[in-house]
This record gives C-alpha cells, structure tokens and sequence, in this order.
C-alpha cells in the first residue's frame, strides 16, 4: 500500500501533486498553513493537517504525537514530498529582513530535514521514498536570489549525503521541476527590478508562454517517484528525466 506525506500541498505545484496522487488513488496525508477544500471530493483519500511548517516548534510537537505514525500505518511504500517553501528575502544581504531570513531556513530546509528523520525513524519494514522539490536557485547563483538559493542548494547536498549513507529501504531526490507558473512566478514579477536584476526575464517568461502548467510538471513527477529509476540519481531536473 502506498501512502504519501506532502507539504505545501494547498496551492500552485503542491495542489497539482495532491490532485495526482489522489487520482491514482494514493492516501494523501498534506500539510499546510491552509486546507484545500477544491480536493473534498477526494473522500477519505485526503487528510489534512494545518501547520505552520516555517515554526520547528510547533512542527517538532506535531511530530511528538501519534498522527504521522496513525497515517502511515500498514503502508509498504511511504512518499514524502518536500514541496512547501519561500522565495522571500528576495535582494541582496544589506536590505533582508532578518526574521524572513529565519522563516526561509525554517521552511525551506529544517522541515524537510526534521520530516524525513522522523520518517525514517518510524516507518519499520516500508520503504521511504523521499523527494524534496528543489531548483535551478539550488544549482547556480542569482543575484537578489541568495537566501533562496542556499536553502534549495541545502536540499541538494542533503540528498547527496544520504544517499551516501546507504540506508536499506530509503531512496532520496533534490527534484527540481523546471520553470512553473505559480504564485511564486508571480511573486517575482511583482518585485522591485532594483531588488531582483533578473526581473524582465521573469517577467518575458510569462509573456512568451514558456512557464510549464503545474498539472503537467506534476504528472510526470509523481510518475518519476514511483518508477524503478527513482533514487538513482541524488539532484535531477524533471525536464532531464525520461520516465
């Protein structure tokens, strides 16, 4: 039996990943600040718990009760999906805000972390299968771009080591899912071009119709992290992948 864990999961890729897993008839257990009612019709496939992933805190006490282990009882197979995260500080270092700066690690990069220990650590005879969406940000530097870039680069390494540690049943991936229009493209367009020099270029993706369609890029993720190549490869780009 399968089961997936999925942050993020109430809109943009993380709606488009939900509405997948759940089509294919996988138990959906999401996390976010905010529930999506549009997935209702799902029935009993779709739990779903509001949390603020950005507070350890409230994360760590979420994770001390009995909820993730009651949800992933007698599955086989166990998907997390690393999906939540935030662009912002968007600009260079003298202009951030430094509680931002706290979320974005937060968020971005001790939850991920902090779900697939606790995970690993309950999940008996299953196999994990762990993907965290990643990106390009991850991969090379972007001016106005810094904080976002070191916590998908966090994400990237992490998959690296743990792969390395050889742990039987565990297969892990830094994913990154190509250019998507999302609120997060959205975001960027809206910022100030003095605090994110790449801003018309955003801004001519959108225009010329290059940004994928969340559904898209979600089908063929979730069809990636089931097949046999999974894992293989610790940082991958969707748009690379033959499935």
């Amino acid at each position: 039996m399968l089961k997936a864990i999925l942050t993020g999961h109430s809109r943009g890729l993380g709606a488009a990943l939900a509405a997948n897993l759940l089509s294919r008839g996988i138990a959906t257990l999401g996390l976010s600040r905010k529930t999506l009612s549009s997935l209702g019709q799902s029935g009993d496939l779709l739990s779903e718990v509001e949390i603020d992933l950005a507070d350890d805190v409230a994360l760590r006490k979420w994770l001390a009760g009995q909820a993730l282990h009651q949800f992933i009882a007698g599955a086989d197979t166990i998907l997390l999906i690393n999906n939540a995260g935030i662009v912002q500080p968007i600009g260079p270092s003298e202009s951030q805000d430094l509680g931002l700066i706290a979320k974005a690690v937060s968020l971005n990069v001790t939850a991920p972390l902090t779900l697939m220990a606790a995970l690993a650590a309950l999940r008996g005879k299953a196999e994990l299968r762990v993907t965290h969406i990643s990106s390009g940000a991850g991969r090379k530097g972007y001016a106005g771009w810094n904080i976002y870039c070191a916590t998908k680069a966090a994400l990237d390494h992490h998959a690296r080591a743990a792969l390395e540690d050889n742990s039987a049943g565990i297969r892990i991936c830094s994913l990154a899912p190509g250019i998507i229009d999302t609120d997060m493209q959205q975001e960027l367009r809206d910022t100030a071009p003095e605090k994110f020099p790449l801003h018309a270029d955003f801004v001519a993706l959108k225009n010329d119709g290059v940004l994928a369609r969340p559904a898209d890029a979600a089908a063929k993720m979730v069809s990636y992290i089931l097949s046999d190549k999974f894992g293989n490869e610790p940082v991958a780009d969707i748009r690379q992948i033959e499935i």
